[in-house]
């Protein structure tokens, strides 16, 4: 579980619960008229921008992305694939098949070397593979962003008509302060959903998605090189390259010490 995504979250919602208690309470804050435009407007916004395919697959694959962690760290998976491309090379191709990882797309790819199928339909099936994800993926960070733009705009648009509604009733000042408060609720609403919510949402899956990219690439280079009989330490330094610099040295210094030992 991504627990930085989590405790964002939770700590937006307590600061602003908390602001709101100190100085009144929660129900002066709750305007049907306002939820009803700013969730409506936006569905209707997306719903134009996108295929409903795309916005039934997308929000549901990004708001799980968000919340989650990958499995494994580029050091993780370049430690894994050096260990793989070892009993590749002690017991044939035929050793992986009793190989287990945890990492869905490297067992994937293992299991494609040990079937002994050709490096060209590996590479083609893998980068298919990483492409669709990616792309899936991208559509959740387009729709939440998307949401994020609109949400402000729907807001003003609330403001707006309240002011309209407020204007119109001027002879009936029981009316003024519930018009008022829609409109400055309608605002509220908008503005808490894209900065809260869907902004920060779309910016995280961005980080994900190329943080995915690279890892599933270093995968996909390192499956080859392993189908290719590459020794381990030929497998090791070409997927260093992958990590940070400093990640880099401190692997390098890590596979040193038990040599000089």
């Amino acid at each position: 579980m991504d627990i930085a995504t989590s405790l964002g979250l939770a700590a937006g919602v307590g600061v602003l619960t908390l602001v709101i208690l100190m100085g009144g309470d929660l129900h002066m804050f709750v305007s049907e008229h306002a939820a009803i435009l700013i969730f409506g407007g936006c569905f209707a916004a997306t719903l134009i921008r996108f295929p409903l395919a795309a916005i039934f697959h997308g929000m549901p694959m990004g708001a799980k992305f968000a919340f989650t962690m990958r499995r494994m760290s580029q050091r993780e998976l370049v430690d894994e694939l050096a260990g793989i491309a070892e009993i590749a090379r002690k017991e044939g191709p035929i050793g992986l098949e009793k190989v287990e990882c945890d990492d869905p797309f490297m067992a994937k790819g293992i299991r494609f070397v040990a079937d002994g199928y050709d490096t060209s339909f590996i590479r083609d099936n893998l980068e298919r593979d990483r492409d669709n994800f990616l792309t899936h993926l991208d559509e959740g960070q387009k729709i939440y962003r998307a949401i994020g733009d609109c949400a402000p705009a729907f807001g003003m648009i609330g403001t707006l008509i309240g002011m309209v509604q407020m204007f119109s009733n001027m002879q009936d000042p029981s009316k003024l302060g519930p018009f008022m408060a829609g409109a400055l609720l309608a605002t509220f609403y908008g503005a808490t959903i894209a900065n809260l919510f869907c902004l920060p949402l779309a910016d995280k899956l961005h980080v994900k998605l190329v943080d995915e990219e690279i890892n599933r690439t270093l995968i996909i280079d390192g499956i080859l090189m392993i189908r290719e009989a590459k020794s381990p330490a030929l497998v090791r330094e070409m997927l260093l390259a992958y990590l940070p610099e400093k990640h880099r040295h401190s692997a390098e210094d890590a596979e040193a010490e038990p040599a000089a030992a």
